[in-house]
């Protein structure tokens, strides 16, 4: 498994990492850190990732500090911070201003609207890559995708708080994978 030589190496991998992204970048995340850097093993990225989901903010920027704290301690984790939200907040800024010009322009509209169909298959398509760590995980393969079909059921169809969700289902994983380490 290789490592980032120096921090700025660091900031410079999770720049284009978020650059990359559109609407999400998890999928990006694990192409990047698992297959092209190969900084993690997927597993190592599963069980990562986990933790960022339950921390509060947004997931990919827990994870980045997550991943930067691993190699550089508290040095990495602000050079990894600073690669995810530098330059997209220059963006998003000039966006911010230009969409007041373009927010009334039809083909502005459809281009927004087809960029979250893509990231929602990105978030699909990353989903069912990382299938394969489940079997490395204390919960197992069938335990994970009936916690997850939970959720979906209770978030996307009984329209449930998601703090709710996070709470129930959330306790329930972490429950029976503590049972099942003992």
């Amino acid at each position: 498994m290789n490592r980032p030589a120096s921090a700025t190496q660091l900031y410079l991998a999770f720049t284009r990492l978020a650059l990359q992204g559109f609407g999400g970048v998890l999928a990006v995340a694990q192409r990047e850190l698992v297959e092209r850097l190969q900084w993690m093993t997927r597993e190592e990225f599963v069980e990562t990732l986990a933790i960022a989901q339950v921390l509060p903010g947004p997931n990919v920027v827990n994870l980045s500090m997550m991943v930067g704290d691993r190699f550089f301690g508290t040095r990495g984790a602000m050079a990894a911070l600073a690669g995810m939200l530098s330059m997209p907040a220059v963006i998003v800024l000039g966006l911010a201003a230009a969409y007041g010009q373009l927010r009334d322009v039809p083909l502005a509209v459809n281009a927004l609207r087809g960029m979250g169909a893509v990231a929602a298959g990105l978030v699909l398509a990353t989903g069912f890559k990382l299938l394969t760590a489940l079997n490395q995980s204390p919960l197992g393969r069938h335990a994970a995708l009936g916690l997850a079909l939970a959720a979906f059921v209770l978030i996307g169809l009984l329209r449930w708080p998601l703090i709710g969700v996070l709470a129930l289902v959330g306790g329930a994983g972490m429950a029976l994978a503590w049972w099942r380490l003992k």
